[in-house]
């Protein structure tokens, strides 16, 4: 029963208030005895319903007036202008006067309760008018009011209500401070989530209305893309887009009204100064330990994430307490807030940024940069600087990316087998076709099966520059710059890719102690056809920015120089190889310096020397160019060079003439080899050459022909022209050294002793010639 009164006495003050609200002035007197005459406690219950009415309209007024508080008292002016438009009304109201006979019952109420409502507001502007600042100082300073007592208590207790009221306020503002300062977060995330939404729809409007240059399939990274009403939207910010959701404005997400309410109560109290330095002096305060990050914040993108924020959750406030409180804060201390925050803030990006390897976070970031750039620049915040970092942020981006890149290149060489790529079938030969332009006539005629000249790592070579490229625009845009500039970021970074990445990654390969001479001889054959396929590139390239490469100043592509280097470095190889190979050979040499007589053939490891080399140039036919020719050339003379070396070695003292002859007829074998044309393309004896200084020495020595040798010295019709003097004497006390054991000698001593002067005259001469040459 206790509950029922209860209930019908709260329905019965909701009656009263109505009817206080609604009702003539001088009816509430009755209205309001009417509590007291009600049950016990009654008027204590009216008025606790009474204040949370008050504090409801409160609320009401205060979140009407948040936005212009200032204009609170000047409304209260136009109030008062009310009363005139009332006046008129009421002259309209008389020439409707007939016609309300005519107006239904309940329509004729309405009229009656908005004239109510009319003069209820017209006493409440009266009213309100005694309330404005300044009225009643007014009224005191005439001593109008002075003589009764409540002024002199009022007077004695205002400063002390002040006091209170200031102090009370203040402590609401530092509440609503260190709430702000918490939460700022959320209204950075509000904002920045909005310019998200903005850009990316503006962006794929662009795109799609487009001709299509920058409609190609979008590449990422991270292989992140997903689709909102049929438009493709790319996941920059790397979280789903959720269009539909409502964005909630920083009056939604933040309660100005202490910020308000302190200004105003300083204002009145002659003390706004204060509190604007107050203000001023916390949120600079406040703007620092925003402006500081953490320590590990170039981890994660969300680390990122949370510092942009909380930077834009501080300026959005600001921006709002700016030109909602008329004074409290400044055009120029925002700017200076701001000017100091950028440059903080591009110092910390560009620490940070540095540390980042991972290319899809330094995109990631980029694309926070552009958001966080555009969220303030759409509050009026300079954000240039910001966009000239990103060229840095693009400089580091680069580098993550050809870091990136040399694996996947390393790779695709590791696992390449360095042989042709066979093709089984037509479908199989246009699958390679399409990943790699490549284009042969007399190939395209043959039958299948057949083999297509590269190896398999040069499509995939091409295919993944293709990729760095696509890699490469995905920052390239949004950076608010023009076809021609990002159509030159894209050659430039596609360069370092070309010269400095993929050419690291061949000079590394071509060096590797396993790359053999048949891969060398591909990776010359696989460098041709990728440098014939630069200019592919280049469309490529065109093809996306739609830049032609005609235009002035247009960067072109260095993979002609990168591949004729590798190619060079190849051949430099081949030759080193070949030589290296030759030397191993010649270890294995094993002559008896003494022997009386020769076996009568070759030594078996100049002959295992010669098969080798016949068989390697026959892999050297599919070279391009004279690098076969040169190859050979190369072999023949390092060969030539090696077994002079190893006749005249310092270490050999003795050598016979049996030596010689056994000599004799390996050379014979190398000279043979020269002239087989082992690699097609020479002329003439020009590969016999290459041993003419060794033939020359041996003829002279097996047919001892000195009287000729030393008569023609010096003369260029000389049958031993190529002989030096100090080689033939060399060879000579060589022999000289050994003719005790000699049989020749020997016999030459007994039978015909002016034949031993005769050599010794020879030696004699011999070194007159080389002391000439010396001096």
């Amino acid at each position: 029963m206790a509950d029922t009164g209860t209930l019908e006495c709260i329905t019965e003050h909701e009656r009263i208030l109505q009817e206080i609200e609604s009702t003539d002035t001088a009816c509430v007197g009755p209205t309001l005895r009417s509590i007291y005459d009600d049950q016990p406690n009654a008027h204590k219950r009216f008025m606790e319903k009474l204040d949370a009415r008050i504090r409801n309209h409160d609320r009401e007024i205060e979140k009407m007036c948040n936005f212009h508080h200032q204009g609170f008292v000047d409304a209260i002016t136009e109030l008062l202008k009310v009363r005139t438009d009332a006046e008129k009304l009421m002259v309209k109201t008389f020439k409707l006067t007939s016609h309300w006979l005519f107006l239904p019952f309940s329509q004729t109420q309405e009229v009656i309760c908005c004239r109510i409502q009319q003069r209820n507001m017209a006493t409440t502007v009266e009213k309100l008018q005694l309330c404005i600042p300044g009225t009643a100082a007014d009224c005191m300073s005439e001593r109008r009011v002075g003589q009764y007592r409540f002024c002199q208590i009022m007077a004695e207790n205002l400063p002390r209500l002040r006091e209170e009221i200031k102090e009370i306020s203040m402590s609401d503002l530092k509440d609503f401070l260190e709430s702000i300062r918490k939460h700022s977060d959320k209204v950075g995330e509000a904002a920045m989530r909005q310019a998200q939404l903005h850009r990316n729809f503006n962006s794929v409007v662009v795109k799609q209305a487009s001709s299509g240059h920058f409609a190609k399939p979008v590449y990422s990274l991270n292989g992140r893309t997903h689709t909102h009403n049929g438009l493709k939207m790319e996941d920059d910010a790397g979280e789903d887009d959720e269009v539909d959701d409502e964005v909630l404005t920083v009056q939604d997400l933040v309660d100005f009204s202490p910020v308000y309410r302190c200004l105003h109560i300083y204002t009145v109290l002659g003390d706004r100064e204060t509190f604007e330095n107050y203000y001023r002096k916390q949120r600079k305060k406040q703007a620092r330990l925003v402006l500081q990050p953490q320590a590990n914040m170039h981890e994660t993108v969300e680390g990122y994430r949370r510092y942009f924020n909380q930077i834009v959750g501080f300026f959005v406030v600001e921006d709002h307490i700016l030109h909602a409180t008329y004074g409290l804060v400044t055009r120029a201390f925002t700017d200076e807030l701001w000017n100091m925050a950028l440059s903080k803030i591009i110092a910390v990006l560009r620490t940070h940024s540095s540390y980042c390897e991972d290319p899809d976070l330094v995109l990631e970031l980029k694309n926070l940069i552009v958001i966080f750039a555009d969220t303030l620049q759409d509050y009026g915040f300079p954000v240039n600087r910001l966009f000239d970092l990103l060229f840095e942020v693009r400089d580091q981006y680069n580098e993550t990316l050809l870091k990136k890149w040399a694996l996947v290149f390393r790779e695709i060489f590791e696992l390449d087998n360095y042989s042709p790529i066979p093709v089984e079938t037509e479908e199989e030969y246009r699958l390679v076709v399409s990943r790699f332009p490549f284009h042969d006539a007399e190939i395209e005629k043959q039958d299948f099966p057949k083999k297509l000249p590269m190896s398999q790592s040069v499509p995939q070579i091409y295919t993944q520059v293709k990729e760095f490229i696509y890699a490469s625009l995905k920052f390239s845009e949004s950076l608010h710059r023009s076809s021609t500039e990002i159509d030159d970021m894209l050659r430039k970074s596609t360069n370092l890719l070309l010269t400095r990445t993929l050419s690291c990654c061949l000079q590394n390969l071509i060096k590797k102690p396993h790359i053999g001479l048949t891969e060398l001889v591909q990776i010359i054959i696989n460098t041709t056809h990728l440098e014939q396929a630069c200019r592919y590139l280049e469309e490529f390239i065109t093809n996306i920015t739609n830049v032609s490469p005609e235009t002035v100043h247009t960067t072109r592509l260095y993979g002609l120089s990168t591949f004729k280097d590798a190619r060079h470095a190849a051949e430099g190889e081949i030759y080193t190889k070949l030589n290296q190979k030759i030397d191993e050979f010649i270890q294995l040499a094993d002559y008896e310096w003494g022997m009386a007589e020769s076996d009568g053939r070759a030594s078996g490891y100049l002959m295992d020397l010669i098969n080798f080399l016949r068989s390697t140039f026959q892999v050297f036919t599919h070279l391009p160019g004279k690098v076969a020719q040169t190859a050979c050339m190369s072999a023949c003379k390092h060969l030539s060079t090696s077994l002079m070396q190893m006749l005249l070695d310092s270490e050999l003292k003795q050598v016979s003439m049996g030596a010689i002859q056994q000599f004799n007829l390996d050379v014979i074998q190398c000279e043979l080899f020269a002239s087989s044309e082992p690699v097609p393309g020479f002329q003439g004896d020009t590969l016999q050459l290459a041993f003419i200084d060794l033939r020359q020495l041996l003829d002279l020595f097996m047919v001892w022909d000195w009287s000729t040798y030393l008569a023609d010295y010096g003369q260029p019709t000389s049958k031993y022209l190529r002989v030096n003097p100090a080689t033939a004497l060399a060879l000579l006390e060589k022999m000289k050294d050994s003719s005790k054991k000699n049989n020749i000698f020997s016999q030459f001593r007994k039978n015909d002793r002016d034949k031993q002067k005769l050599i010794e005259t020879v030696v004699k001469q011999l070194r007159s010639l080389v002391n000439g040459m010396s001096s």
